[in-house]
């Protein structure tokens, strides 16, 4: 882990707003997911399918920001909308990446655009990502591109990043509330409060599961329809759907071969990780492990709170933290301020 200012970074949650399932809660309770207008873009993969892109378009040449939601997320999620209005307002050009089965129709929100093609995302699904930054890397060859990674998404950037550590289409990157360990977050889950939390996501994956195996008789053979609409627990679901739907020999397999754990040491390009002790979704012991194993390249700030992809400041009106700092970093990667 490179050297530099304490591990430890100085947050101050907002006072009203302290517990880490409070912090967690507000931003997707109360912030607009509107923020921002979109140009969409339709991008062919190799395999037939598609990935829909959605761009917050500025003045040519200037850096741009590419943003990776987190699990059943979109470009219509809170944390998403935070980041592109504030790439725009400080004059960047803005992109976020709807993995697949995750893009929604821009005139109505409650329904996903279905893939193609017979599979899902999952976190350690780096190939679309890698077709994405090579398309535009290629598009825009003379700007400078940068990437934030949340939750899933963060896993997925880094776990990219490790794979990928002489690449040059990123000039850096960030990464926030990542769930670096994905086992030992599945365990974290299963109990108390969690469980809350998982129930919800379990509860639109495995719609999404069953509808890919009625569209699909290739997926159908693999994704166990019933085992993963009983489903409780992200293991439950994952070992019924997720792995033998991705070619993975169970959840456990599939836990130790996408982990960003395993991935961090490999990192070649300025990145920083950015997490909340108290972040409901990962045993802090993790973030000990992160930082004995990250490479000199990445830079670990843990803070005492601010949840799961919370982090909201401010002394009267909510500020959202993780966002300005994290862009502040990067543009600091400019060699311009923010």
């Amino acid at each position: 882990m490179a050297a530099g200012p304490a591990a430890e970074r100085i947050f101050r949650p907002l006072w009203w707003l302290p517990g880490s399932h409070a912090q967690t809660a507000w931003g997707s309770l109360t912030r607009s997911r509107r923020q921002v207008t979109f140009r969409r873009e339709s991008l062919a993969t190799p395999d037939g399918d598609e990935l829909l892109l959605d761009h917050v378009d500025g003045a040519a040449g200037a850096p741009r920001l590419l943003v990776l939601h987190g699990l059943e997320g979109s470009s219509f999620s809170v944390y998403v909308q935070g980041f592109l209005a504030l790439a725009r307002d400080r004059g960047w050009r803005g992109v976020a990446l709807n993995f697949r089965s995750c893009a929604l129709r821009p005139d109505d929100r409650s329904i996903w655009i279905p893939n193609r093609r017979p599979r899902l995302y999952h976190s350690g699904e780096t190939e679309d990502l890698g077709f994405v930054l090579r398309h535009l890397a290629e598009a825009d060859p003379g700007s400078a591109l940068f990437a934030v990674g949340v939750s899933l998404g963060g896993n997925v950037l880094l776990k990219w990043l490790g794979e990928n550590p002489a690449q040059t289409a990123l000039a850096a990157a960030a990464a926030v509330s990542v769930p670096y360990d994905l086992g030992a977050g599945a365990r974290y889950m299963d109990g108390g409060i969690g469980r809350i939390y998982v129930r919800r996501f379990v509860r639109t994956l495995s719609v999404k599961a069953a509808g890919l195996a009625a569209r699909f008789p290739e997926a159908a053979a693999r994704i166990d329809v019933p085992r993963s609409r009983a489903a409780t627990t992200f293991r439950e679901f994952d070992d019924a759907a997720t792995a033998p739907l991705h070619g993975f020999a169970g959840a456990d397999d599939y836990y130790a071969r996408s982990s960003s754990l395993e991935f961090v040491g490999r990192i070649a390009t300025p990145t920083l990780c950015l997490s909340a002790q108290d972040d409901p979704f990962l045993p802090r012991r993790v973030l000990d492990e992160v930082k004995e194993r990250a490479s000199a390249s990445v830079e670990l700030w843990t803070t005492a709170r601010g949840g799961h992809i919370g982090f909201v400041a401010g002394r009267a009106r909510p500020r959202y933290w993780a966002e300005e700092t994290v862009f502040g970093w990067l543009a600091g990667r400019t060699g311009k301020r923010a």
